[in-house]
């Protein structure tokens, strides 16, 4: 990232800050990472990255329309390059017949792209959420 001058942020719900986390582990992060947003109800969601009432209302939280918005929303609070965003249901409840436990959203944005894409994890709760965190640094940086 430092290499590319590039800046990145992260928009979280499920993951509860962890890829945050892992970036900031990165000795000289603080060169390229902007800032995390971790938006658990959909109230911040909805106030710190702009995700509409519209699309929560039909799609839910956990949905490719959610994840754009909050990755393109983050992206342009913190005027970065790139934002990561995930949204989904680590467990063990929460799940429906439709986002079983999980299932789980991410959206990478860039300068000039918008890559989503579902993932159904298995695991208990700890595990889905580590998953997710290696899952979405392995596409940011493929993105890279």
């Amino acid at each position: 990232m430092l290499q590319r001058q590039a800046v990145v942020a992260t928009a979280e719900s499920c993951t509860g800050g962890a890829i945050a986390e892992a970036i900031t582990a990165v000795p000289g992060s603080s060169q390229w990472f902007e800032c995390g947003y971790v938006t658990y109800a959909n109230s911040a969601k909805q106030r710190l990255l702009g995700v509409t009432t519209e699309v929560l209302d039909r799609y839910g939280a956990v949905s490719e329309q959610v994840v754009q918005q909050m990755a393109l929303g983050a992206q342009k609070a913190a005027a970065a390059d790139y934002a990561v965003a995930v949204s989904g249901i680590a467990g063990p409840d929460g799940g429906t017949k439709d986002k079983p436990v999980g299932t789980l959203w991410f959206c990478w944005a860039g300068k000039s792209t918008l890559y989503t894409e579902r993932f159904q994890l298995d695991g208990e709760r700890l595990s889905v959420r580590e998953q997710a965190v290696k899952i979405c640094l392995k596409q940011l940086l493929q993105q890279l």
